[in-house]
């Protein structure tokens, strides 16, 4: 049983899948930063300075008027935070969109870098019209080939 646990390791699969969930694990950080740190604050300069994650209705409870997010849930306050779902869907489109744009470029440098086969050689024989016209040739005289 160990040595089919080992096999099972061994087997490039496993070990591809290690790879992409470690490197996935890594570029979550690049996208995540790119997101938040670059695209979300132009969206937030293009709709005035508007921050979605901060839009709540307080459904049930007390809750002072103009108190951020956070502090009204802290309260115990019964929250129907529907900005910070509208900024995650907001976020979700934009990884999707980058994450989609990354693979795009990837799969372009790699067609380029793949070399196109070849075609095979074509036999070095007399094509189909030359032996046609021969023999038209060879009718014309009565049968004599061209090596006689």
């Amino acid at each position: 049983m160990l040595n089919e646990f080992k096999d099972f390791i061994a087997k490039g699969n496993v070990m591809d899948l290690a790879v992409g969930i470690i490197i996935g694990a890594a570029f979550t950080a690049i996208v995540s930063s790119l997101v938040g740190d670059l695209i979300n604050p132009i969206i937030g300069l293009i709709l005035g300075g508007i921050d979605f994650t901060s839009m709540y209705v307080v459904l049930s409870g007390d809750v002072a008027p103009g108190v951020g997010l956070e502090a009204a849930r802290e309260s115990g306050a019964a929250i129907f935070a529907y900005g910070a779902f509208l900024t995650a869907c907001i976020n979700f489109l934009i990884i999707a969109f980058v994450v989609f744009m990354l693979v795009k470029a990837v799969n372009k440098i790699k067609a380029a870098t793949e070399t196109p086969e070849e075609a095979p050689a074509e036999e070095a024989g007399p094509s189909e019209l030359d032996v046609l016209i021969e023999i038209r040739d060879n009718l014309k005289t009565g049968g004599a080939t061209a090596a006689e």
